[in-house]
């Protein structure tokens, strides 16, 4: 018979060799042999080449072993969107019973100012300080059209303001870039020159709207005048949490609490919110090594999310108490400059969240980047 060998040998008789072998019978040997009767069969030169090839070819996969002392890591391949954690029915449960813990503490609060009112002598501090006072100087009653625009305009920058804000932190890597064409090392993305670009549009109309109230007189209805809106903002506050809602009368006056709300969102929190927000631009002077000093950027980033915070918590009370203070009659008053309840200003509410909407949806670069080439340059990765 004649048999496999893994090259050439001399004998007789049947082979399995490794090497070069002689002699007769079967031999598994690893010296050169030489006798008669052998049969030599030799492998084919492919074979010969595909065992070489399997010997000298790394098997495949991952590389897990480098040179040198110090090991490396290959990083972890993102698990894919179904492999990632879903919320959990403890989960779901624990947000349940979370939410109705907060309604339990609403309920108690609710009943502890009820019953705190009852006693005769928070009875006579409402009759003392009813929530609102009469202010120093007489203003006419009333909101002037322009100060319905304002709102619009004043809302729809906030809400785009607070949205391209929160994709400036959310954006890991950019796209889409914008440089001034004075200045093509000023690249930021695109993202920010609209945030930033919304801000300088709102800082213009917040300033035309302090001109207007100082000018027609209405800062007096926003600017405190007199130490007992502190008393009356508490009485107001208590009548709220109690479900005893102090009387609206936003049409001549605004309650106190209304009033120092509205004083801190537009004298404090709006300039804070542009102080840090221009020193975290590049509009801020890099040259000014001494005021970078006093005023660090660090400080501005500790402040800017959080007063943005306090703008969505604003929005969101103020909405509210709209809707359940008089609906119809309160957008009247912001909205089509009528002391009536009709439908005229709902209308027109709707109609500016259609444009805001629409604003929302078309923020985006195939839309802004046409709008931002005509003030530099815009650019991809």
């Amino acid at each position: 018979m004649s048999a496999p060998v893994d090259g050439p040998s001399t004998g007789s008789g049947t082979q399995d060799v490794v090497g070069p072998s002689s002699g007769s019978g079967t031999q598994d040997v690893g010296e050169p042999s030489t006798g008669s009767g052998a049969e030599v069969t030799t492998l084919p030169a492919a074979r010969t080449s595909v065992l070489a090839a399997d010997i000298d070819t790394p098997l495949r996969g991952a590389r897990t072993v480098w040179n040198g002392s110090a090991p490396r890591h290959l990083p972890a391949a993102p698990a894919p969107a179904s492999a990632r954690r879903r919320p959990t029915w403890p989960q779901a449960i624990a947000v349940l019973m979370g939410a109705a813990a907060l309604g339990v503490l609403a309920g108690a609060a609710i009943a502890f100012v009820r019953t705190l009112l009852s006693f005769p002598f928070m009875q006579d501090f409402l009759a003392a300080f009813p929530g609102e006072y009469e202010p120093a100087i007489a203003v006419a009653p009333g909101f002037a059209p322009w100060v319905g625009w304002q709102h619009f305009f004043n809302v729809f920058l906030m809400v785009l303001i607070i949205r391209s804000g929160l994709r400036v932190r959310s954006e890991k890597r950019p796209t889409v870039f914008w440089s001034p064409r004075n200045n093509p090392k000023g690249k930021i993305s695109l993202t920010l020159w609209f945030h930033q670009a919304l801000d300088i549009l709102w800082l213009v109309n917040g300033v035309i709207f302090v001109v207007l109230l100082i000018v027609t007189g209405h800062w007096v209805r926003i600017v405190p005048t007199s130490w007992e809106v502190f008393p009356n903002a508490l009485s107001a506050a208590l009548q709220y949490v109690s479900f005893d809602w102090p009387h609206e009368n936003g049409w001549n006056n605004y309650n106190s609490l209304q009033q120092l709300a509205y004083f801190t969102t537009v004298f404090l929190a709006a300039p804070l919110a542009a102080i840090t927000g221009f020193r975290m631009s590049g509009m801020w002077p890099k040259r000014a090594e001494r005021l970078s000093k006093a005023y660090p950027v660090e400080w501005a980033r500790a402040l800017h999310f959080p007063v943005m915070l306090y703008f969505v918590a604003f929005i969101i009370a103020h909405v509210a108490l709209v809707m359940l203070t008089g609906f119809l009659r309160n957008l009247n008053h912001m909205y089509a400059s009528q002391d009536a309840v009709t439908w005229t200003g709902f209308w027109v509410f709707v109609a500016s969240l259609v444009v805001i909407a629409g604003a929302w949806f078309a923020a985006r670069p195939l839309v802004l980047a046409p709008i931002a080439k005509t003030m530099g340059t815009v650019s991809g990765r």
